[in-house]
């Protein structure tokens, strides 16, 4: 996968590391919010401290950085959204923008609304505001704002068939956005 730019990963981090919670307001947490304390608890070794960043080559903290969170994804993931809404701002940060990446390198815009909760979309357009990336987040808002003028028609694609999602490609507003995306991914 490109890298859309080294400054990414670095606030991703710093964003990640800097946005943890204080024991102190446990009590004010919700139940979600402990669980994700118990889990780093228990599982020492997802527990993402600054040392272990430190000693994280470059190449590979993307990685770690998210297998962190996948594997707290994935204890549930048909509540996905509820999940990664558990996580601190700079985890839900990493992940929406991380996964918005991923799905349109992989298919395009079309594929990651296919693919997420509508709502992926405008925590990365955030996310990408929160480190910097304007254009990024310009380009995430357009593509927000043409999925939701567009969301009845394409759900008529949403079928679960390869066929209609296929078909969801065609006179689809979104390709242009694509195209877009992979112009400044170049840049």
């Amino acid at each position: 996968m490109k890298k859309i730019t080294n400054n990414f990963f670095i606030l991703s981090v710093l964003i990640f590391i800097g946005c943890n919670r204080t024991a102190e307001k446990l009590e004010e947490r919700t139940a979600v919010d402990k669980n994700l304390e118990i889990f780093n608890v228990s599982k020492k070794q997802n527990i993402i401290t600054a040392e272990i960043i430190d000693k994280t080559s470059d190449a590979n903290l993307e990685q770690m950085i998210s297998d962190n969170i996948l594997e707290w994804i994935s204890m549930d993931y048909m509540n996905e959204l509820l999940r990664v809404k558990s996580l601190t701002k700079g985890q839900q940060m990493f992940w929406s923008t991380w996964k918005l990446e991923g799905e349109v390198n992989n298919g395009g815009f079309n594929q990651f609304y296919y693919n997420s909760n509508q709502e992926f979309g405008q925590m990365a357009e955030d996310g990408f505001q929160i480190i910097g990336l304007e254009k990024y987040a310009e380009l995430t808002h357009k593509a927000n704002k043409i999925y939701k003028e567009n969301k009845l028609n394409l759900e008529k694609f949403d079928d679960g068939t390869m066929k209609s999602f296929s078909e969801s490609y065609k006179n689809n507003p979104l390709n242009e956005i694509d195209h877009e995306f992979y112009e400044l991914q170049s840049k």
